[in-house]
This record gives C-alpha cells, structure tokens and sequence, in this order.
C-alpha cells in the first residue's frame, strides 16, 4: 500500500484505544492513518481451538522479553488488530467513584486520576452502546451513578442461576456481569463456543476491532489502516515540542510519514518502549520524559483463578460468563478479608485441563471440567516505581524490552482469595483447584505514563497529551493512573472517546 507522506492524525496501534479514537472521528473531515504492527486474525477453525491457542499460542507474539534479572521470557501479548480485545472475555465493568479519587491499603495508595468519574460517565455511556455491552441497572449496589444499559443481561444458564441463588443464601449480592457479547435478543453468539481468552470466529463480541474500527472504517472513507507496519521512532521539532514525523517499518524498508497529530495506542509496554526508544539531544531519557516517569508505574492486576467442584454434582452450563460479585471491592464492609472483584470466567473444556500444572488435574480433566465452577478473582496493584518497562541494547547490539515487576498488595488479595475460598467451602464445594497466571500473561496492563496534572510526576496531562509535546497523545491505558480492580478495557474505550472529542476540536484550529 502507498501511503501519503502526510495525514492529519496517525494512531499507531489498532487495539481498544486506537480502535475507539478512529470511531470517534469516523464523521470528521480529517485524514487518519493507523499503523497496526500485527494483522488482522484471521476467522478460522483455530480461532476456537483449545490446543492451537492455549497450548500452541498460535496467535501470541514470536518475541522474547527480558525480566529484570536479564532472563528471557515470551510476553503474552498480541499484535494484532484488535489488540488483546480480541481475546478478552467481554467484561465491561466501569471503574468506581473511589478509583478515580484514590483507596488506601495496608501496603500502599493508590493514585487519584486527574478528573472524576463524572467527567468521564457520558463516555461510558458511548462506549457501552457502541460495545453493545449487556447488563442491569441497579443489580450491582457497588455500580456508579448511570442510566441505564444499551441492552438487557445474559441470561443465566440453570446450574448458574442456582448458584447465585446460593450466593445470596451466604449474603452476598451477585449480578449480571456487564458483557459486550452479542447474545439473547438477536445476537449470534453461539453458546459453547470458547470466548473467554479466544478471538471469536463469528465476530460475536463487542472488541475493538467489531465494536469500533469496522464501523469507523464503512462511515469513513478515509481512514488507511496499515498492518504489519512497526514504528520505530518518533521524530520532533528543534524545539522538542511537536512531532513532525514518524519512521515505519513496512515490508523491510523504512518510510517516514508526517503527522498534524500523533496518537500512541500500542499498549503500555509497547507505548512505553516506543517512546523510550525515541530519544535525542533534547530528550536523552526519552521523549516528553522529563519527569522521569515514562515506563514506570506498570501495573497488571492481583489474579488468581479458582476452579470449584464437587464429585456429585455437575455443571453442564455451556456460557458461564454471566454474574459476578462486588460485595469484597470496596473492603468496607468486610475489613481484614481482603478486596477486590470475583467474576465468572469461561467455562473450563477438558482440554484446557489437559495441559494443567496439578498431575491430578490432568489426569481426571474431563471429570473435573464437568463438574467445576470457574472464577477468576481480580485485586488493585499498586503503582510502584521500580515495575516498570525498559528498552536496553542487549550485547548484540540489539534493542530489547525488560518488565520488572514486584508484586505488591499481596496480603489483601491473599485475604481476599482466602474469604471466597471458605465461602465456596460452605457451599459445598470441598475441592478448589487454585491458579496464579504468570506475570508473563501481560493481562490488563496499565500505567507506565500516567495522566496527572503535576509535569514532574506524570507524562501526560488531564486531557492526555504528553506534557512537553503539543501534539502527541496516549490513549491506551498507560494513561492509568491507578489500576483498579476490575477489567480496563472498556474505560480505555470511554477515555479514548472523550480524548478524540479534544483531539477533534484541536484538528478543526489549525
């Protein structure tokens, strides 16, 4: 594909954020380009195929890491269109009043964001239509203040509707989990089908690709998408205060393309690195890092995944994905037992067992998935200087990225996971299979530019422009000041929205 030499906005990733932000402005008069380092994946049998995604990693990028000892590692990331949404289990939980204002931990704060919630609800809203994101008004006493939802909840299948009842029965408040699936009331997902960390071969969720950059591309003519094209570096003025251009690798060979605006959106590792990795005279620790922060403050969530079972009774729920519980997330009301957000996660298939760590486990992995209820448990990680991504030139001469990452906030979801666990115990579960993903998974990860309104303590501004850059903004969720506890895609969606309403109004000046 030719490109032009310049265009009026280039967004460099096609996730959520870079799929939302070209949605935005799909009735604009202004040229877009995308740059999408990965393709577009494709609708085929693999895409629902336990041993080619979860045991393969068919669709995981060919690429190694290191950690902060210096060892090689291979990050669970996704170049693609769609970014990680393609493979994300739907959930669109908004963040809380509090998260935006900051929470306080035995081991920590959290960081305020530089707007409230308020200001970011009516983009929620959007984004939720848009997502075509299921759920209840009300059902949730821990929801912020909303109207109501762009379509009614999935419908609980009988053995999980029996177990929310049974919820109740222990006190708790479960849910309809808010979920951009397009099921009940015309939508096409077929039931059964992996979902939950699979892309979806009928296109039956709402991920940035479907839900976003699809409609932006049929309204607007306009648009070039560029796949397989990795930006290498970002090129200002001699005063250091606008991007002028950009260099691209496309099918072996460098261009270099102009740009009125430029928008990162390649995830907060891949934003992270670009940027450390375009530095010069006027910015030796990368650009617009003069306050030191860019690539720090990484944070990916508290998980653990708890598999419940009984040897006498069964659970043949074919869409499990459907309540969840907010009663531990704010930690008020049950102080010393930890917080955070428990969901449903898709339902476990025996070969999903095959390749578990526990012996036992594989061995019996028919019996079990037939008879488990699966959770996924989620708590705030805290921001932390030193988890932070690195771009480092290897003894080859090769540029390379390094994550440090430290856990923190341990003993509340420890106390967290532990509270659920005795819950499931009562219940009449006896047999709990738990699991930690490796930091390696790469799942919700948010921060290593933070918004602030402090320059000397954050990379980008209120409205997510770089502070030392007039033209350059983020709208991924490196931009999180704080990670919350619950999913992020569909607040990096709402963010997006609300940055492509001020990048819009900036265009329209010059």
């Amino acid at each position: 594909m030719k490109l032009e030499s310049h265009y009026d906005l280039v967004i460099i990733g096609a996730g959520m954020g870079g799929s939302s932000l070209a949605y935005t402005l799909r009735h604009s008069p202004y040229s877009i380009l995308i740059l999408e380092r990965g393709g577009y994946i494709k609708q085929e049998a693999a895409n629902w195929d336990v041993g080619e995604v979860i045991s393969k990693h068919i669709y995981d990028v060919d690429e190694k890491w290191l950690d902060a000892e210096g060892k090689e590692f291979t990050p669970r990331v996704y170049y693609n269109v769609g970014g990680s949404s393609k493979f994300f289990g739907g959930t669109s939980l908004r963040y809380r009043e509090k998260d935006f204002t900051g929470r306080d931990y035995p081991e920590g704060k959290s960081v305020p964001w530089p707007f409230p919630y308020e200001e970011l609800a009516p983009f929620y809203d959007e984004a939720e239509k848009a997502m075509g994101v299921r759920g209840l008004k009300g059902a949730d006493e821990s929801e912020p203040p909303r109207g109501e939802f762009p379509y009614p909840p999935i419908e609980s299948e009988p053995e999980i509707a029996r177990l929310a009842e049974e919820f109740r029965a222990q006190g708790l408040h479960p849910f309809p989990l808010p979920i951009a699936v397009y099921q009940g009331g015309g939508g096409h997902c077929q039931k059964g089908s992996p979902c939950d960390g699979f892309p979806c071969k009928i296109r039956a969720k709402g991920d940035g690709e479907n839900a976003f950059l699809r409609p932006a591309l049929k309204e607007k003519k306009d648009i070039t998408v560029v796949t397989h094209a990795k930006v290498t570096r970002l090129i200002h003025n001699a005063e250091g205060d606008r991007i002028t251009s950009l260099t691209v690798e496309i099918d072996g060979a460098s261009v270099e393309v102009s740009a009125g605006i430029c928008a990162l959106a390649a995830g907060a590792a891949g934003t992270a690195s670009l940027m450390l990795s375009s530095t010069s005279e006027r910015y030796p620790q990368g650009l617009a890092n003069g306050s030191g922060q860019l690539g720090r403050n990484y944070m990916a969530h508290n998980n653990t995944v708890l598999m419940a079972f009984s040897l006498f009774r069964k659970n043949p729920t074919r869409f499990q994905k459907t309540i969840a519980i907010q009663d531990f997330y704010n930690g008020d009301s049950v102080k010393g037992k930890g917080s955070g957000n428990i969901q449903m996660r898709g339902k476990v298939q025996a070969a999903n067992n095959a390749k578990h760590a526990n012996f036992l486990v594989r061995t019996f992995a028919g019996f079990i998935a037939r008879r488990s209820f699966d959770f996924w448990l989620m708590s705030e990680d805290l921001p932390s200087a030193d988890n932070r991504v690195e771009v480092i030139q290897d003894p080859d001469g090769q540029m390379r990225t390094r994550l440090s990452r430290e856990l923190n906030n341990l003993s509340v979801h420890r106390n967290f996971v532990n509270s659920f666990r005795k819950i499931l115990r009562s219940m009449g579960f006896p047999f709990i299979i738990e699991r930690t993903p490796s930091p390696s998974v790469i799942q919700h990860q948010v921060g290593t530019a933070r918004a602030g309104n402090d320059p000397a303590a954050s990379v980008v501004n209120r409205d997510c422009r770089a502070h030392e850059i007039q033209n350059l903004y983020i709208v991924d969720g490196s931009i999180f000041p704080s990670s919350a506890a619950v999913n992020p895609a569909l607040t990096i969606a709402a963010n997006a929205i609300r940055v492509g309403r001020i990048i819009e109004k900036e265009l329209a000046q010059n």
